[in-house]
């Protein structure tokens, strides 16, 4: 491992540029000079391995003469997969327990092992396995592998996955959130060897991380009570313990809710783990109180949901824990297809959870889906334009991804009567095209494909660069005259400086149900953007109409989102990044003139719990579950 960065520095004071295939190379070149397996000496190992050497053997260190020029250089090599903190923010993905879902559609995964619509070797999926559900060990698990990974994670957004947020009991939530919060307070960062990340070629990675003994006291103190309540971390005993429930879910003799409700509560083990699983809301307070001035701070906490249980009472809430993003399975605008895969929701319904999510602020995440039960190519393309261009809709982002064949889903039974059909390649890649295109300036697209593996998927696309077959069919089409993408992700900024003076402010205002949005974007000659505010100026007859159970009153605007990209770099620490050129304080302020300019007198901003003191230095002022200034 010494002799790889040993190279690579030497590399880097000759000049040379050391990409991914030079690094290959050299990776390859010392792992035949020492007859070893050449997994032992993957990237991923390199980061940590010289965090290690400084952190405890600084003499070896210091023999490598490493200057501060030179070890940026070399972080850069050694960064794993930089684009996870590109927009500027370290994310975290933590997934619920198992647990009851309150619906059944067809096309639905039914792995009892995950909450529904997740598998088990999914990553995130597979993490949450490793560590019991617990939301505390998942952070500090994904924590420790950013660190080593080199990415500052000082700004952190955590997104809680897990079929419906709000089938859960009202005091799992609290005490999720708030060992969400409380794991980041106590800067949960366990040692080298905790990182199951690097568990050696063919080693259980649960294993790992229940063996190691490299880690801080609050991991040490819940894995042994795991223990002593006897959940399992490791992968034999984890198949062992579901696979006779889950081949009666697959032979459909048991339908999923059953038999997780079944499976989970006749163990002792998992009773015992639930009765501990409650919280109050002064407890979460307090973590989040700590949390303002942390090392890692919460600049975003993201909920998934089913827009049937959006209610004024459900995001009151999801509020007060911090929340500022809701992601939401839509999967389709179309009634018939919606009643085909049996989803058990109107539109209406739908358009009225978009209506109350943006009343509250929130950052609307709609999921997406094609080539569903019922569905073809052209209907899904008009679904999609339906989507994105309807006031009842319009959505801030999108999952929008192709709908695949898991063993176990009653689609199979559809699949195997000749009722449903997966789409070719050019089927799906024209429909993923045609719906990038129709994608508005306002809205990202988050991803395109789920994280199946590919043994898992019986039918449907099995292709995990799926999204980079399309991006390179936009970008030829447009070398060729063709339109230009519009869509967000295509055209951040990403890890690239930026030269202040050539952004310009650009502002799109749109109409939605119940509110004029102005989404105000920094962007270069050629389109990339560097960041943007998202601001609603809600509906007054709407607000009248809801006075008695919404959070905010005539007469004020809201700030639904600020985002400036950029790598993330720690707090106080200069760069050449957008994030530090002052972009979201123009943002702001020009958000401000424009809600004062339309006859607002107030101005609220859905903080998150880490970005408060921000805000407070902007002059707004703590509000209810808002900040507020006065215009």
């Amino acid at each position: 491992m010494e002799q790889i960065i040993l190279d690579i520095l030497a590399a880097l004071r000759r000049g040379e540029t050391v990409d991914n295939d030079a690094l290959v190379r050299l990776v390859h070149a010392q792992a035949k000079r020492s007859g070893g397996d050449k997994r032992a000496f993957a990237k991923r190992r390199l980061l940590p391995f010289y965090q290690r050497v400084k952190r405890e053997e600084p003499e070896r260190w210091a023999s490598w003469r490493v200057t501060p020029d030179l070890e940026e250089q070399l972080l850069r090599v050694l960064r794993m997969k930089p684009r996870r903190s590109a927009s500027g923010v370290a994310t975290i993905t933590v997934i619920t327990k198992p647990w009851p879902c309150g619906s059944d559609c067809r096309y639905c995964p039914n792995d009892v092992r995950m909450p529904k619509s997740y598998l088990h070797d999914e990553p995130a999926c597979a993490r949450a396995e490793q560590n019991c559900f617990d939301p505390y060990l998942q952070v500090s698990t994904r924590l420790t592998a950013l660190s080593q990974m080199g990415h500052a994670t000082d700004k952190i957004e955590l997104i809680v996955l897990g079929g419906t947020w709000s089938d859960y009991p009202r005091e799992y939530q609290i005490w999720f959130v708030t060992e969400l919060f409380r794991a980041l307070n106590d800067d949960a960062v366990s040692g080298i060897a905790a990182n199951p990340m690097l568990a050696e070629p063919g080693q259980d990675k649960g294993a790992v991380l229940a063996s190691s003994e490299d880690v801080p006291e609050g991991v040490r103190r819940r894995r042994a009570l795991y223990r002593s309540l006897g959940i399992p971390s490791d992968e034999e005993s984890l198949a062992a313990f579901a696979r006779d429930t889950q081949r009666a879910v697959d032979a459909g003799e048991l339908r999923y809710n059953q038999a997780v409700s079944d499976l989970y509560g006749a163990s002792a083990a998992w009773t015992a783990a639930g009765s501990r699983q409650h919280a109050t809301l002064e407890e979460l307070e307090h973590q989040q109180r700590i949390n303002e001035t942390a090392r890692h701070r919460v600049v975003g906490l993201v909920i998934e949901t089913r827009p049937d249980t959006i209610t004024a009472e459900s995001l009151t809430l999801i509020r007060r824990l911090g929340c500022t993003k809701v992601q939401m399975g839509i999967q389709s605008t179309d009634q018939r297809t919606l009643d085909a895969s049996e989803r058990r929701i109107s539109v209406a319904r739908i358009a009225e959870a978009f209506d109350l999510l943006r009343a509250f602020g929130f950052k609307i995440h709609a999921h997406a889906m094609v080539n569903l039960l019922g569905a073809t190519p052209e209907a899904d393309k008009r679904d999609y334009a339906r989507l994105v261009s309807d006031p009842a809709f319009q959505p801030d982002e999108i999952k929008l991804y192709p709908c695949a064949l898991i063993e176990g889903a009653r689609l199979c039974r559809d699949f195997e009567a000749g009722a449903w059909r997966p789409y070719t390649e050019d089927e799906l890649l024209d429909v993923l095209v045609a719906d990038t295109l129709a994608t508005p300036a306002f809205c990202r697209i988050s991803r395109m494909i789920r994280d199946f593996s590919s043994d898992d998927i019986k039918a449907g696309s099995k292709k995990p660069n799926l999204r980079q077959l399309v991006e390179a069919r936009l970008t030829q089409a447009e070398r060729d005259g063709g339109p230009r993408v519009r869509e967000i992700r295509f055209r951040e900024v990403g890890t690239r400086a930026i030269d202040r003076e050539s952004l310009q402010l650009e502002e799109l205002g749109y109409m939605t149900a119940n509110t004029q949005e102005r989404f105000l974007q920094w962007v270069d000659p050629d389109g990339r953007i560097a960041g943007f505010l998202r601001l609603s100026l809600p509906d007054a007859s709407y607000m009248a109409e809801r006075a008695d159970e919404l959070p905010v009153r005539m007469g004020e605007a809201m700030i639904r989102e600020v985002h400036v990209y950029g790598m993330a770099t720690a707090v106080g620490e200069e760069g050449h990044a957008a994030q530090h050129l002052g972009l979201g304080r123009m943002l702001i302020e020009r958000a401000c003139e424009l809600a004062r300019a339309a006859g607002y007198g107030r101005i609220n901003v859905i903080s998150a719990v880490g970005t408060r003191a921000y805000y407070r230095r902007l002059g707004f002022a703590d509000c209810g579950l808002y900040q507020q200034k006065e215009l």
